[in-house]
């Protein structure tokens, strides 16, 4: 379906929540098809090719995304549409380091204004490409919705990171809400 009023049909379809997140878990409705909106890895959402500039309408679309298995939608009480996600439909821009050590407490901001605190219910994990090596790291944001995190503040959590032991190897990770997060194995000498 590339409806050009079925983005705007969806929006007023999105009940005004009081507060938190619309209940996107909760909602069954039929499924109507794919729609042409993309996420693109640098966190751009895209509708029929062309970026959706408008922060507000971005940040509403991102309230409502669901991810079932290895497919996303955006989800309404009454419409079930699939869109295209390149990988995570969030990007974490920004780090906030409270406090110290084992005690540390990592505080994610995303493009779309979630704040997620890594911890047991939001952990962090790493990804290396098979044929680069290239880290691609995430945090959990919500549900099983991920966020990658920026290049600029993966080279923050390197920087933070500490060496801790895992099954008798030497791993570089970062602690945050009483949880070591293994971010890259050391390199051996």
């Amino acid at each position: 379906m590339n409806d050009p009023g079925k983005a705007g049909n969806l929006l007023a379809q999105i009940p005004k929540a009081e507060k938190g997140l619309p209940p996107v878990h909760l909602w069954n409705p039929d499924f109507c098809g794919d729609i042409d909106m993309r996420i693109a890895r640098d966190g751009t959402w895209f509708y029929m090719g062309t970026p959706i500039g408008r922060k507000p309408m971005v940040r509403l679309f991102s309230t409502i995304i669901r991810r079932d298995a290895d497919d996303y939608f955006l989800i309404t009480p009454v419409e079930k549409v699939g869109i295209t996600v390149d990988d995570a439909p969030f990007v974490a821009v920004t780090l906030q380091v409270e406090g110290k050590g084992e005690a540390q407490c990592l505080r994610f901001f995303t493009n779309v204004d979630d704040e997620v605190v890594a911890n047991a219910e939001h952990p962090l994990r790493v990804i290396l490409d098979a044929e680069t090596e290239e880290p691609s790291p995430y945090v959990l944001v919500r549900s099983n919705l991920e966020a990658l995190i920026h290049r600029n503040v993966f080279y923050q959590l390197v920087e933070l990171a500490v060496t801790r032991q895992i099954d008798g190897q030497d791993w570089l990770g970062v602690w945050s809400s009483g949880e070591f997060f293994p971010i890259g194995q050391q390199p051996t000498e």
